[in-house]
Formats: C-alpha cells, structure tokens, sequence
C-alpha cells in the first residue's frame, strides 16, 4: 500500500453531534461492518464499552481501519463529553487531518470550541461536516457563520443542502457543479434544481475568490474573467486545507445515512496523507537544543508515539501506538527514550474497534497495539537504540475533581490498589494519591461523570466494591508576595550527623507554574547538591503546605547557603530546602486557588431570569448572551466548580427539563478570603479529629 493513499483521520465534535452516528455510516458504506450499529440502541461498534452503550455516549477513544475507493483510512472516533479531554487530546497527537462534526440545530458549542482549539495546537488540517440537516431547526448558512465567527475557521462551502428540516433532500457539490438526491442507501447525481442554480454560482464564486488568495494560476484566471476548472479549484483546495488556510464545509444527515459517501470522498480529496504532513521533528536526548528529524519512510530510523494505553482481560496491557517511521516488527528490541528503558516488541495488533488482527510488521502511518510493553506510559516515545529522540508528548489537563475512596471490605485494599493502578495507566487525567495525614485514599479527574466512569469499571471489570464520600473540589496553593527565607540544618546524632544551609527567594509566578532557578557563586552549595535543593522543594510543592493542595505558579531563587564536607548530603539538603521553603511560603500570604470553569448555557427565553439568577447565586459571572435560534438562548460565562455540584438536576427543574449546559475547565482562581477561611477551618478541625 503507497503512503499517499493512507489517511489517519479522527472525528470529534461536541456532545450529540453525532460523531459516532457518521463513523458507524462510513464503517456501513466501507463494507468494513454489515449493519449500522446506532448509539441509542447501545450497538455502536465504536462505542463497545458497557458504560457508553448504557449512556449512550463515547467514552474512550476507539480505533478501526477501513477502505475506500483503493485508500486505507484509519480511523479514530473521539469522545465529545469534557471529562473525557484527554482521549481528544492524545487522539489529536497521532491523526493527521480531522472531520469537525458540527450538529445544524445546535451550531458551534462549547466542546465544538475546546476540540478546534486543541486540534489548532496540534496543527491539524480539517474538514467540517454539518449534520443532522433533517432535524427542525437545522440551518446550515448560521452554523457556517458561527465557525468562522466563534472559531476563526475560514469556513468554506464546498457543499449546500437542498432543502432543510423535513424537506432536507440532497446536497450540491459546489466545485463540480453537480447534485446529489439520495434513496435508502445510494447518493444518485441528477440535475441542479432551477432555484439553487444560482445559489451554487454565488458559492462557486466565493471559493474561487478565496483560492485565487493562494493560488496564482487562479488569480490570473479570475481577473481575466475565465472559468476556472474543478480539478484546479480542488488541487488549490486541498494545498490550502493541508496549510490550515481554509476549512472545507460539507453537510449531511448520518443518521438517514445521507451525504457520507460523499464526506468519504472529501476525507481523500482533502485530507492530508504521512507523506503530505512530511517529517516529524523531534529533540536530542542529551541537547534540547538540537533537533531530530524523521520522514515517514520505512528505510528511516524507526520512531514512534505511544498514546494510549488500555488494559484488556485476555491478551493484559494492549500499548496502542502511532508510527511515524521505520518499521517495528514482533520481537524486535527498541528504546522508550521517555523513560531511558528497552522495551522488547511481544506482539503487533491491527485493530477493529473491540477486535484484533496480529501482524508481524507495522510501518510509517500505521496506528497498532502492542503487547509486552513493560515501561511505557502515555505520551512515551519509542525509537531506534542506534538513533534516539524524544518526540513531543501529550498535553495532560489538570484533575480538578476529587473523591475519598475505600475498598467496601479491607481484605480487598490491595486488589483496589492494583485496580486503581492499572487505571491511572490507562487515563493520564485520572489520579491517585495517599493522604499520610488522614490515612485516605484520593482519586482525582476531570469532572463528576469522569470519577462516576472509574467507580463503574472498578466494580465490573476488576470486581472491586468501593465506598466514596462526596466530590469534593482539588483546590491549589500559592503565594502572592515575594519573601526571603534563610534555614540552616544541623542535627548530631553520634557519628556522622547532618549539616545544610540555604538561603532562597520566593516569588510568586502566575501562570507559569513551578521555577527553579540557581544563583550560587562560589561553590558555597556544590553542584551535586543544587539538585538535591530541587528536589526537596518538588515533593512539598506535591504535598502543599497551608491545607495539604498542592502548590502552583512558585518561583524559587537559590541565592546562598552552606555545607560541611562531612555531614552535608543528598538527603540533608532535601529536608534543609523543604522546611526553608515552607517556613517562606507561609511568610508570602500564601492563598488558596479554585478551578474556574467555562460555562454555557441554552435555554428558552422564558426562563432567562431564573437561569441567570441561579447562576449569580453561584458566584457565577456571565460574560454573553446571544440568541441561537427561535425562542432560545445561549449563555455563556465562568463560575466556581465548587458551586456546581448538583448542578444538572437544579437546572433540570428551573426549566422543567428544557434548558441544558456544559461546562469546562478554564483556569484556577483565588477564592474569597472568607471561603478560604472556612476550608482552612474544616482542614484544621480534621487534623484534630484525626
């Protein structure tokens, strides 16, 4: 197979966009499945976890290989819910062009915004896909409107719906000027109807006025006034969809299986191949400052991502990685550059959503699992022992929701441990840790539903019962003035004692998160020890100091200090900076932070006042009020997460079940002095029970 005929695309879109719905049709019209599986009957061959076949949602990313028209597409379906931001983002790492679904009644929502600007960070070329054209409301000119308004898109129509709602008929191709009906399954070319003649004209004219942009063969065509052909409008298209200079809009409705074939074709028309997004960069082990280069080429180096990692009862740890060059076969010994650790390849898998297919090679482009991985985590590169680099990783989004957790029968604390283990492997956004103070266990993720998931697959796949206490909110810590602080370590304890001293300036750094900077003259701390200062700041930035959260946005300035020839050592200058930085933190009018989370809202307009006065009872602080379509509204603003819990179930009832929303995490803010006096409190009157 050429590598310009492989495409590795992902799909992903808000909530109820219906990004599983179109990837079932084009796994339908592929051949690659007999019957169209349908999210709310719990038979999505994507969606085969027993939580999303319950809930009727994505969970986790899914991947699946399919064929059309003699091009290979792989395939990978993302969830749209904002507690599962992470299976977004590690999907985004690996794909090379996307299909932005958007849902025609519903427009550019919240999660729409936070995939576009995850896929921007990524640098991956898109198409958008309109659906859900036969639903009453749907309007296809608004949606187009709303992404080049919301999300700076350029958003093109390469296609225009005949029709809307119930009279949503066909769809014509603008470039080739042709239309397309559609029976039960086939998209059949007839005529443009007379009324959309010229319609298709005016768009026709507005693709090329944006292509001669980028274009100079046509340029020269459009001042000259002459017909421009299809197959150089789309050439031009499909060099600037690869630059992210356009998005091509098309439209359809997945669910009566109309317009998909004709999204496939644009999924090869204008999606990039390996060979299109070229070489992937990555940085010398040993000097970050030199950069490695690998093109997608079997005869290169070998190179890889690995950017997911699923625990399976029959066949253990499946690592699911993506490979940008070389050629990686079953037994073959290859380096985890990441973790400075040689993994030994077990064996490949091709994989079909929940099944498998082993195969003793994969090549560049190609996305498989592999067995036997000992040491790699998310995010972890694997290349050649003979020619290493590390690739950029996967941006990870903070936990901001927590639960105490204990095994319902104490016998069981160990198999609950392995469990959580297990799982914290899998999902990078879910973690764990050890409360030493109250003798807990805390597991942190992204939201309510996120930590609801975890408890469910605690119960049925490792068989573990676990009692819970109430979510509770994973604040941070910080300083907002800049101190000094000066501590000397002295302790005899017959025969070699221990003996540092350090003198370092504490600053506050917002939004840049934990600094270290050494400024020691002299050799007064030798060298082999600065590390030690480090370190031993890093695990009470961990530990937090005024109410056990950890710390953000510090900056430690090592100034000065001592040591002993005889009694100073790694663990003596640990302790030494960590009780030096504790005693300057509390100095700094330290504070505590809470996550703030995006919100938006959508209501009917009769019950605006309710809605918003709600929210401002939750310290909530509306930015915008538009309208998206007859009746209704949009609300959009920030609100402390603390004050949401219950959320859902409040809304429901103000707007007798009508009005929905989403919400995600948006930054970490300081809390009112007197809340925060409240939760220093409680901390406090735990200690003392504890």
């Amino acid at each position: 197979m050429s590598l310009n005929t492989l495409r590795n695309i992902g799909i992903a879109a808000h909530i109820d966009a219906g990004k599983t719905t179109v990837t079932e049709r084009i796994l339908f019209f592929t051949g690659e499945t007999r019957k169209m599986g349908e999210v709310h009957d719990g038979q999505a061959t994507m969606d085969f976890m027993k939580q999303e076949q319950e809930r009727g949602i994505t969970i986790a990313s899914a991947a699946i290989s399919c064929h059309w028209k003699g091009s290979q597409i792989n395939l990978i379906d993302t969830p749209g819910h904002v507690d599962f931001t992470i299976e977004v983002e590690r999907s985004l790492r690996v794909i090379d062009g996307m299909i932005a679904v958007f849902c025609a009644v519903g427009g550019v929502e919240p999660q729409s915004e936070t995939v576009w600007n995850q896929a921007n960070r990524y640098r991956v070329p898109r198409i958008a896909f309109i659906n859900k054209m036969d639903r009453n409301g749907a309007n296809f000119t608004g949606v187009v409107c709303q992404m080049n308004k919301y999300l700076d898109a350029n958003a093109i129509e390469f296609q225009l719906p005949i029709g809307s709602e119930d009279n949503y008929t066909g769809i014509i191709d603008v470039l080739e000027r042709k239309a397309y009906a559609f029976t039960e399954l086939e998209s059949v070319e007839t005529e443009i109807p007379e009324a959309y003649r010229q319609q298709c004209e005016e768009a026709r004219a507005v693709i090329v006025g944006k292509l001669a942009e980028y274009n100079e063969e046509i340029m020269g065509l459009f001042f000259e006034e002459k017909e421009v052909p299809a197959v150089l409008l789309k050439r031009a298209a499909r060099e600037a969809t690869l630059k992210m200079l356009i998005t091509p809009v098309f439209c359809g409705a997945a669910y009566k299986n109309k317009g998909v074939q004709l999204l496939l074709d644009a999924v090869l028309d204008y999606l990039p191949s390996p060979v299109d997004v070229g070489a992937v960069v990555g940085m010398d082990i040993d000097d970050p400052e030199k950069s490695h280069s690998r093109h997608p080429s079997a005869k290169e180096p070998f190179s890889a991502l690995a950017f997911k990692l699923i625990h399976d009862p029959f066949v253990g740890q499946q690592t699911f990685t993506r490979v940008f060059s070389g050629t990686l076969r079953s037994g073959m010994q290859i380096l985890n550059s990441t973790r400075g650790k040689h993994e030994r390849i077990g064996r490949i898998f091709k994989i079909h959503a929940k099944d498998r297919e082993e195969i003793s090679e994969a090549g560049p482009g190609d996305i498989v699992a592999l067995i036997g991985m000992k040491f790699t985590k998310t995010g972890d590169t694997l290349c050649d022992n003979d020619h290493q680099l590390i690739l950029e990783s996967i941006h990870i989004p903070p936990p901001v929701v927590e639960l105490k957790i204990a095994p319902a029968n104490r016998k069981d604390q160990a198999r609950l441990g392995e469990a959580l283990g297990k799982l914290t492997n899998e999902d990078p956004s879910f973690t764990v840790h050890f409360n030493d103070e109250t003798e807990e266990s805390v597991i942190s993720g992204m939201g309510e539903l996120h930590l609801e998931i975890i408890l469910d697959r605690l119960k049925h796949e490792f068989n573990v019962e676990a009692i819970v206490g109430e979510p509770s909110v994973a604040f941070r810590e910080t300083i907002t003035n800049e101190v000094e602080s000066n501590y000397k370590h002295s302790k005899q304890t017959g025969g070699r004692g221990q003996f540092a001293h350090t003198v370092m300036r504490i600053e506050p750094n917002e939004g840049k998160g934990y600094e270290f900077i050494d400024k020691i003259k002299g050799g007064a701390i030798p060298g082999e020890f600065i590390q030690s200062v480090n370190k031993g700041i890093v695990k009470t930035l961990e530990r937090g100091i005024l109410a056990g959260y950890p710390v953000v946005d510090v900056k430690v300035v090592l100034i000065d200090g001592n040591h002993h020839p005889v009694d100073s050592s790694d663990m003596a200058f640990q302790t030494c900076a960590s009780i030096c930085f504790k005693n300057g933190f509390m100095k700094a009018n330290p504070i505590l932070l809470e996550p703030m989370m995006k919100i938006e809202i959508n209501t009917p307009d009769e019950y605006i006042g309710d809605v918003v006065g709600n929210l401002n009872r939750r310290r909530g602080n509306i930015e915008s009020m538009r309208r998206f379509r007859k009746g209704a509204q949009k609300i959009n603003g920030f609100v402390p997460l603390m004050e949401m819990f219950g959320y859902a179930t409040q809304l429901r009832n103000l707007s007798s079940g009508r009005a929905n929303y989403s919400m995600e995490f948006f930054n970490y803010a300081p809390l009112p002095r007197a809340i925060q006096e409240e939760i220093l409190k409680k901390v406090e009157e735990k200690k003392k029970a504890g």
